[in-house]
């Protein structure tokens, strides 16, 4: 994969940008690669330069990419005062449910719809989805969608307001857990030790919601990057992004060991 500065403006000029209506709603999804389906959701503020980087490696990992746009301006490098602005919409959109746990966000059912048509369009088995951040939550209820069979969970934060809330309905938690159950899949999820948005409650309640589904992984904080963009520096201050941001490119990294692993993951559910 061609190297990019990750401190300006992404172009994200090899995707197809495609304008996609689903339930009456359009959005513009970032395309590429080929293989089975795989959902990239954006973590705030938006799909970054870090974003974009994650989402060439699943390309070139053998996978479709589908990278919704939901908040924010694509392929920014955010300053903190874009971040920030971008961040305060989002917590007030009907879309969203940054407050309260026991709901789900209204745009995941866009999402389910939007994992359905990757399955049209790149075939058997299935598809896989990885949430981050503010989205962290949302592929653990695509699972709803029957053709969801891959979901990772990076650094779920919401609710906002409760360290041990869950953002999913008690009632897409039970169906959820059925259908782990009854198809024998497990939820991947990833978060740094002492990150302030993804607290270890949050973790232990997904473990006590779904039991042995819910696979976890907690990295030492010692294992982020600390060269990070301008909205971290402000307001992220804890290690947080698994995957983006405070991921270290290095052989050996235990970041690079949490992406192959998701790598790894969405090819044995998928390339069966």
């Amino acid at each position: 994969m061609t190297q990019r500065d990750l401190t300006v403006d992404d172009p994200l000029d090899d995707f197809t940008a495609r304008a996609i209506t689903l339930n009456g709603v359009e959005k513009t999804v970032y395309v590429m690669g080929e293989g089975p389906g795989v959902i990239v959701m954006t973590e705030m503020p938006g799909i970054s330069p870090h974003v974009a980087r994650f989402a060439r490696w699943v390309r070139d990992a053998g996978f479709t990419v589908y990278m919704p746009s939901l908040f924010g301006r694509d392929g920014a490098s955010p300053t903190g005062d874009e971040g920030a602005e971008v961040f305060q919409r989002a917590c007030v959109s009907a879309e969203f449910r940054a407050f309260g746990a026991n709901k789900s966000s209204p745009v995941t059912q866009w999402l389910r719809a939007l994992a359905r048509l990757a399955h049209e369009e790149c075939g058997d088995p299935g598809v896989g989805a990885i949430g981050m951040c503010f989205t962290g939550n949302f592929a653990l209820t695509m699972m709803l969608e029957p053709s969801m069979l891959a979901p990772v969970l990076s650094q779920p934060s919401l609710p906002l307001d409760e360290p041990a809330g869950l953002e999913i309905s008690p009632d897409d938690m039970t169906a959820v857990k059925a259908r782990l159950d009854k198809d024998d899949l497990t939820v991947m999820a990833y978060r740094f030790e002492g990150d302030s948005f993804c607290r270890a409650e949050r973790f232990k309640a997904y473990s006590d919601a779904l039991g042995d589904r819910f696979v976890g992984r907690v990295l030492p904080d010692s294992a982020a990057n600390k060269n990070v963009s301008p909205f971290h520096e402000k307001f992220v201050t804890t290690p947080h992004s698994v995957v983006t941001v405070h991921l270290i490119d290095e052989a050996g990294e235990p970041t690079i060991k949490a992406r192959d692993e998701i790598l790894d993951f969405f090819a044995e559910r998928l390339k069966r």
